[in-house]
């Protein structure tokens, strides 16, 4: 709203110096454009960077160090940042003196006719023409004030040193869109200040409010420290509402904690509904609530939509997501260690947590939190044809051994190649806790999902939420089931079936002439063999494919090649023997070998190596559940929303006033000499554009082609003193 040559602010008369400063800078051009571009930055930054994650999110893209450093710099809630609030500030206070000063000024000048010119500073203009015409100067007046009436010109007529002087002017309110423009951005500053956490920081400030921090106390008995005051003017949080149930209270995440804000009604949830695509993408999903005033007791129905949300008393009801409402979960558990596969029932609430029967860890004491449940799961089964992971036939045993842990015990379903995405069943997620507060986290599918050309189930295990999960791959048996797996577990880790079943791979492995000649020393390899496997042997911690590495390391390097050939013989064959015997133990009668059953047994002999990382002594097997949904609810009170759509408003109107509206002023001086009049006119603009000029030049030939007898001298668009943008 300054002047074109100058950026200078408000120069106010005091002997303070350092508040003239003050004032000129905070009123100045430079220092409202360096605030401009300080938010247009920081927007850039919410932008690209997503606000009001969980803090974890941000450990895990950011890492330890740097998640410090942009929390304390207030990235995270970046429009709720001190410091950004306070350049909003500074910008309202700067562009208010700026419309303080400038403002008056402007009106002023639309209300001007700017009729204090004389002739001489009339010849000074650039675009200016000159004729006479033989008419007297009353007749001429009154002719050319009707015609540029007709052009859209409101004039003055004025007497002036035995002249009349007609001042006319057109699009006069471009002004007005500087105004507009300017207040513009006061108001949704605003605006945005009122719909802003500062309420929420004075009440954290001076009025006692904490963050709460703990966790499994109902809502209802949370202190009222916790809770803000209901007279909050702005606020935005969250409300989870299970199916049949209801909910009064938002909940308002904090870098610490939450606070809680009442609601002034209740919202009941009778029916979440949702739609999904032929992909098992979610398409539409709506909730059918019941309104419930606190004040007057009165309810009514009403369909919360994503994009159509309910607004009462102020608040703003949107359909934010969905979740688990509390869903019912049947489930098997299966050890994991010790000789024996027997499993026990087992059922838990989504939300809550169960207590482990100690029987079933060896004595130790364990609770399952139970955390995550989702019936549908959209995986990436693409596999172009190429296993990633597949291992490297050139590397040497011990690389070959790694590269298979890795393959069977990454991600679950994802690869970097073209997706097929696909419905993969429910999965169920749990922490399960010991008696010394040490969580580890498990996630598992219900189903058998097919990857590599086998079945297998996927059990996810990380030890902290800021880890991926690994996946262990169980091969489906026959009955798409864990049975046999289970069965080919729990005998491994019995001595007495390893030793019987080395005997027995020992007489089938050699022939009748070999077999008093070399069977003992076979079957101890084999029982060696399988007791490596297993883990334990000779004091080592190590067990699994990791306790063969380390056991052949032993061996000259020249002859680990054919020693660890011989020794997987040995192994692959035992263990068929070891499953075999399982099965007899069981009652169940012993399968024939063929290729089916041969792969199954690869790849339990390697999901059987992985599953000494798990780090469970049980597996839970999700059998059913009865789903119980909840619909999440994003509630708002935002009372700054309506000042900044008129802010917006302002903002287009001073666009198009400022664009597309021109300020044209016209003067015509008409001085009687003898029988005739002498006309002189000259018109200014304050942008030279190609329009202006082409309108000065119809004019121009329009006025003089209706009343001129002859020209003057013309000397148009000549180098002058005043230029067209001047006040006169």
């Amino acid at each position: 709203m300054e002047n074109e040559t100058s950026t200078s602010g408000w120069e106010i008369q005091t002997r303070r110096a350092w508040l003239a400063s003050t004032v000129e800078l905070l009123s100045s051009m430079r220092f409202a454009i360096s605030l401009l571009c300080m938010i247009a930055i920081t927007s850039i930054v919410g932008t690209f960077l997503k606000q009001n994650e969980p803090l974890n999110n941000y450990v895990n893209q950011f890492g330890p160090f740097w998640f410090e450093v942009f929390q304390h710099l207030g990235l995270y809630s970046l429009y709720s940042a001190w410091w950004f609030l306070l350049i909003m500030a500074f910008l309202v206070l700067s562009t208010s003196l700026c419309l303080w000063r400038n403002a008056p000024k402007m009106l002023r000048d639309v209300a001007s006719w700017r009729d204090n010119v004389r002739e001489q500073s009339l010849r000074n203009f650039h675009h200016r023409s000159e004729w006479v015409v033989s008419k007297s100067t009353p007749e001429l007046q009154s002719m050319i004030s009707s015609y540029i009436h007709q052009l859209g010109y409101k004039f003055k007529a004025v007497d002036k040193d035995g002249a009349v002087l007609i001042a006319a002017k057109q699009g006069a309110g471009n002004k007005w869109g500087y105004i507009f423009a300017h207040a513009a951005i006061v108001i949704i500053c605003v605006g945005g200040l009122l719909d802003s956490d500062l309420a929420i920081r004075y009440q954290t400030w001076f009025m006692g409010k904490v963050p709460y921090e703990g966790s499994g106390e109902l809502i209802s008995e949370i202190p009222e420290k916790y809770r803000l005051s209901k007279s909050t003017p702005t606020f935005r949080g969250n409300v989870a509402v299970p199916e049949g149930s209801s909910a009064n209270v938002a909940i308002i995440q904090q870098s610490k904690g939450v606070l809680l804000q009442d609601l002034p009604f209740t919202i009941q949830l009778n029916k979440f509904n949702i739609d999904f695509y032929s992909t098992g993408m979610p398409k539409l999903f709506a909730s059918e609530v019941t309104v419930i005033d606190h004040e007057t007791g009165k309810s009514f129905p009403a369909i919360v939509k994503v994009n159509h949300p309910l607004i009462y008393k102020g608040v703003a009801v949107f359909q934010s997501s969905f979740d688990d409402g509390g869903s019912r979960l049947q489930l098997k558990v299966h050890p994991m260690q010790g000789k024996f596969a027997q499993t026990t029932e087992l059922k838990g609430t989504m939300g809550g947590s169960t207590a482990l029967d100690p029987s079933l860890a060896k004595g130790e004491a364990y609770s399952i939190e139970w955390s995550g449940f989702r019936p549908l799961n959209i995986e990436d089964m693409a596999r172009n044809g190429q296993d990633v992971r597949a291992v490297n036939p050139n590397a040497n045993f011990v690389e070959r051994l790694s590269a298979d842990l890795d393959k069977h015990s990454g991600a679950a379903a994802k690869r970097p190649e073209d997706k097929t995405l696909k419905n993969v069943g429910p999965t169920v997620q749990y922490k399960l806790r010991d008696k010394t507060g040490q969580a580890r986290e498990f996630h598992n599918y219900m189903s058998p999902v097919q990857l590599d050309g086998a079945w297998v189930f996927l059990a996810g295990t990380r030890d902290s939420p800021n880890e991926t999960f690994r996946y262990l791959r169980i091969p489906a048996d026959d009955e798409n089931s864990l049975k046999e797996w289970m069965r080919l577990r729990a005998a491994l880790a019995d001595p007495e079936l390893r030793v019987k079943a080395a005997e027995r791979y020992a007489k089938r492995a050699l022939s009748t002439a070999e077999a008093g000649k070399f069977q003992s020393q076979l079957t101890a390899s084999a029982v060696k063999g399988l007791s490596i496997f297993a883990g334990g042997e000779d004091g080592s911690k190590l067990s699994g494919f990791a306790a063969i590495a380390g056991f052949l390391e032993k061996i000259p390097a020249a002859e680990q090649g054919k020693a660890a050939d011989v020794f997987m013989k040995i192994l692959n064959g035992s263990m068929w023997d070891l499953w075999q015997l399982a099965r007899e133990r069981d009652g169940l009668p012993v399968l024939e070998l063929n290729e089916q059953r041969a792969q199954f047994l690869q790849l339990a002999t390697s999901s059987l190596s992985d599953s000494f990382f798990y780090g469970a002594p049980v597996y839970l097997e999700l059998t059913g559940f009865e789903e119980v949904k909840a619909s999440v609810f994003q509630v708002a009170k935002a009372p700054g929303q309506n000042i900044v759509y008129l802010g917006c408003l302002f903002l287009v109107i001073g666009v198009f006033a400022m664009f597309y509206v021109r300020e044209r002023r016209l003067w015509l001086w008409i001085k009687a000499e003898g029988g005739e009049s002498r006309v002189l006119m000259a018109m200014s603009s304050q942008r030279k554009t190609l329009d202006f000029e082409k309108e000065f030049e119809q004019l121009k030939q329009q006025l003089s082609a209706r009343f001129a007898v002859e020209p003057v001298v013309q000397v148009e668009k000549q180098n002058a003193a005043i230029e067209p943008g001047s006040q006169v």
